[in-house]
């Protein structure tokens, strides 16, 4: 299933609207890598709002990808993370070490646009 990548300034979105191959998630986060380059994305949000579950590869995917983007220069937020999804993460032991996250959309773009303002006064 493809996740549609949507450009907004100087961002990129993501928006999994519902649930992901392990495949999937691997062709996310290239196709994410690439358009980070080709748009010169300062910032990346993966929405995953819609997501029930999130197994421990998903998790590790998510993490490589904003790992991965970090060495290309931008910043990636995951917003979304259901109450449900996050408690089992925790039971698990699965994080997003070092992997911002924010409650929505909003939160998200908001947290971007700060880093974004740091980085213009740095």
């Amino acid at each position: 299933m493809a996740v549609p990548i949507l450009k907004q300034s100087n961002y990129l979105i993501a928006t999994i609207q519902a649930a992901l191959t392990d495949q999937d998630f691997v062709q996310l986060r290239d196709a994410l890598v690439e358009k980070v380059g080709r748009f010169r994305s300062r910032g990346v949000i993966v929405d995953v709002t819609a997501l029930d579950v999130l197994d421990s590869f998903a998790s590790r995917t998510l993490r490589d990808l904003a790992y991965m983007i970090r060495l290309r220069g931008a910043h990636t937020v995951i917003v979304g993370i259901q109450p449900d999804v996050a408690f089992a993460m925790v039971q698990l032991g699965i994080t997003l070490a070092d992997v911002s996250t924010a409650l929505d959309l909003e939160e998200g773009l908001a947290f971007l646009d700060s880093v974004d303002s740091e980085q213009a006064r740095a």
